[in-house]
């Protein structure tokens, strides 16, 4: 009998216990910059890691020795900026597309290993900077002019605990 009561008790921990994670209003575990969060892009599916403080921005994929196929790190900036990026320490061959405030895809470039030379993007209103395996771009054409979805990347945001419209993704809502 003391066995069952010890039993019931133990269940009603539990059950307990479970009931208060999942209440409302309990704060949800936040991702991380080491987090993957999925994305279409070109019609392909690509798990992207979201760079969007300074210090994660700094670090970028440094001392990365290799990415999964589909696998990449967005750059996110609050505003529309010129752009420059560096392999400072990155042993992985990248290509980096550069998206304007719209989501439009608007130059790709290659970017070799340890190269410390700054590669500087044409335009000087871009918001995001997409760093996949060098060729990704080539090899799934996708072009200037292919969008990122807005949708996906203000959930993103959100789970990393960021307000999507900092970022002036108000479109986020209409599926852009």
């Amino acid at each position: 009998m003391k066995n069952a009561r010890l039993f019931l008790f133990g269940l009603a921990l539990l059950f307990a216990s479970g009931c208060a994670r999942s209440q409302p209003g309990q704060p949800a575990t936040l991702k991380t910059v080491d987090d993957y969060f999925a994305f279409h892009l070109g019609g392909h599916a690509v798990r992207l890691q979201l760079a969007v403080t300074m210090p994660e921005m700094e670090r970028g994929l440094m001392e990365r020795r290799g990415l999964g196929r589909d696998d990449g790190m967005l750059f996110v900036y609050a505003e529309p900026q010129p752009m420059s990026f560096w392999m400072h320490n990155t042993p992985t061959p990248l290509d980096i597309g550069f998206f304007d405030r719209d989501g439009q895809l608007q130059e790709v470039y290659q970017m070799q290993p340890f190269d410390e030379t700054p590669l500087n993007a044409r335009s000087k209103q871009l918001q995001f900077a997409l760093e996949m395996n060098e060729g990704w771009f080539h090899d799934n054409a996708v072009r200037p002019g292919a969008p990122l979805d807005f949708a996906e990347l203000g959930a993103a945001l959100k789970a990393r605990g960021f307000e999507p419209k900092a970022f002036g993704l108000d479109k986020a809502d209409d599926g852009h």
